[in-house]
């Protein structure tokens, strides 16, 4: 595999790049293996789980994403470590945060920040600072992971996914492929009232200064400028602005093409042939979801116990089948079917990769970004 390009998303994302399919109405809140045949579709909102106690030793309490919770996978890891999973999950990073912040720390043994909030989390002295002689197989991860810019040394996260940013489309309804983001603006007439873009200021502001030869990452006000101008030219033709709740109307037809992240627009095709994930030629985001300790955890030990399991190259491919995910383990990577390894919208091509940036902070800079987009989004 290439090196990978990374960074930290600004503070301003709101939004979940990661949506568990609204149409199959499969929010996973709780998931215990004292009841692992349990239906995850049938899973309650999301609440605290009081399904063990924390303190517990034979119990890993789990805060994560909805799409990565899975009962195959914590069996899996019950079967061999003894140590039963419990799982709740959130919707964004701000979500997650706020309960860390609000004390919630001490629930839980492993959380899934991404990279731009471990940055965050670390200078708030939320994170535990990870005993690498604990940790058994690091050196299977691939090598931009073995000291990643969000978090120098992995001294306080390891890397358990990572992904693009991209364009989904119906086949169905949509005749050309869209190859790079001035689609968008060369069918404007066609695709009006039919496309969204995702409602996340440094994803969709840092598409359009791509589609315009700058950095995602760009600080000179007259770029700034320049890509809420050229936004403002295609707003008439949006839907909206949504990072999720889009997904129905693209699988019926009612709309052509949305703006996503690559964990929809891998996940989303497997059902739905008809539609079709996008890379852009011209380069896009990158970015990586981490596991790490609260500083607060409790059973510290099944946290390093659940990271030394996906750390190990089998338990991280299985994972990666399991959840559909680009693993970060090069030991793994060598593990998986030839198809998925040469899936391009999962494994982008060393020259797709060269072309993305990871969306990193911006700052004095964030106040423009900001003003714009609410101006953007109320005109």
């Amino acid at each position: 595999m290439p090196d990978m390009v990374f960074g930290a998303r600004g503070r301003s994302a709101r939004t979940s790049r990661r949506r568990f399919l609204q149409f199959s109405a499969a929010a996973v809140s709780t998931v215990a293996l004292s009841n692992c045949a349990r239906n995850l579709g049938e899973a309650p909102a999301e609440q605290p789980s009081q399904s063990a106690n924390i303190l517990d030793d034979s119990v890993l309490h789990i805060y994560t994403w909805a799409d990565y919770s899975n009962t195959d996978l914590y069996q899996r890891f019950t079967e061999k470590t003894g140590i039963q999973v419990v799982s709740d999950v959130y919707d964004s990073n701000e979500t997650m945060l706020a309960k860390l912040q609000a004390g919630g720390g001490n629930q839980y043994s492993i959380i899934y920040p991404s990279d731009y909030m471990v940055r965050q989390m670390i200078d708030a002295q939320l994170l535990l600072k990870l005993d690498r002689s604990k940790l058994v197989g690091l050196d299977n991860l691939m090598d931009r992971w073995q000291n990643p810019p969000y978090d120098p040394n992995s001294a306080h996260s390891l890397p358990f996914n990572w992904g693009t940013t991209g364009l989904i489309y119906n086949t169905e309804v949509l005749k050309t492929t869209p190859e790079d983001w001035d689609f968008l603006w060369e069918n404007q007439p066609e695709l009006a009232g039919k496309m969204t873009l995702l409602d996340d200021v440094r994803e969709t502001l840092g598409m359009v200064l791509k589609s315009l030869g700058y950095s995602y990452n760009a600080t000179d006000p007259t770029q700034i400028e320049a890509a809420a101008q050229q936004l403002l030219t295609l707003k008439p033709a949006l839907s909206g602005f949504q990072t999720y709740g889009w997904e129905d109307q693209l699988i019926a037809g009612d709309l052509s093409i949305c703006m996503t992240y690559s964990t929809l627009g891998n996940l989303l095709p497997l059902d739905n042939p008809q539609l079709v994930y996008v890379i852009p030629q011209s380069g896009t985001s990158i970015w990586t979801d981490t596991m790490a300790v609260p500083a607060k955890a409790p059973n510290v030990a099944a946290a390093y116990a659940w990271m030394n399991f996906i750390l190990d190259p089998d338990n991280s491919a299985f994972a990666a089948t399991q959840l559909k995910l680009g693993t970060p383990n090069q030991a793994a990577f060598g593990k998986l079917p030839t198809e998925i390894q040469a899936k391009k919208t999962l494994y982008p091509t060393a020259a797709m990769i060269a072309k993305g940036e990871g969306i990193t902070p911006v700052g004095e800079a964030q106040t423009l970004y900001d003003t714009l987009w609410t101006e953007i989004k109320s005109a």
